[in-house]
């Protein structure tokens, strides 16, 4: 049920994904990792041949697509399996053409609809935590906890450059700095579900936090929210 849901929002590197995977192995909760899901179709449509900014295309293929997200693979990196009409898409949600890519398509308003009821469908079979760029304020309105995370753009793509050496994709700090603020243009700026904090989320800034007391803060506020047992 959504009314149980913990909405973890916030903009590209600002730690939603990691710090919602890890909330919710402490809550015992599922967790959705939306962006994946993005990923997945933009990766789909690339193989499809359709160009990112054809949005007639992409509204004609998300009609269409059916996607599964399910348990991680064992040592997988990502927070989900991901198959799009049968196709594994999990090896290739972050390949750079996908990264280039799913800002555009992301923003396409019938790609964010299907992709929205989708989430929801898996909000509905129970208490989890989700997290993306419009939980708290579309996909899930009613969860009664909704966080967002913040962090400058600078704190952002350093975090982002450590991610990418670690996975042995370095690139240069000016360039990651330059696509963090580029797809958070694309993200604030777009017509349909633009990324902004819910009028009722709690927002936590975090420049200066470790990842831990990230992970710590939102763990109180859950047992606050929903109890001791969360």
């Amino acid at each position: 049920m959504t009314s149980s849901a913990i909405a973890i929002d916030g903009p590209v590197a600002s730690g939603k994904s990691t710090v919602g995977s890890r909330v919710a192995a402490a809550l015992g909760r599922p967790f959705v990792d939306t962006g994946t899901m993005y990923r997945a179709f933009t990766w789909f449509a690339l193989q499809q041949g359709v160009e990112p900014a054809d949005a007639k295309s992409l509204a004609h293929l998300a009609a269409e697509v059916r996607m599964q997200v399910l348990p991680p693979a064992p040592a997988s990196r990502e927070y989900a399996t991901v198959l799009v009409n049968g196709e594994d898409a999990t090896p290739y949600l972050r390949t750079p053409a996908v990264e280039r890519a799913v800002s555009l398509v992301s923003a396409v308003p019938a790609v964010r609809r299907q992709m929205v009821s989708l989430q929801r469908e898996l909000a509905a079979h129970g208490p989890l935590v989700m997290a993306g760029r419009d939980i708290g304020t579309v996909v899930l309105r009613d969860a009664p906890l909704k966080i967002f995370l913040e962090a400058s753009a600078e704190t952002r793509a350093g975090r982002r450059a450590a991610e990418l050496a670690r996975a042995g994709r370095p690139e240069p700090l000016e360039h990651v700095l330059e696509e963090t603020r580029r797809r958070d243009r694309l993200d604030s700026e777009r017509a349909d579900s633009p990324l902004r904090p819910a009028s009722d989320a709690v927002r936590i800034q975090t420049d200066e936090l470790s990842e831990d007391e990230v992970v710590h803060r939102v763990l109180d506020l859950a047992r606050a929210t929903f109890g001791a047992g969360a």
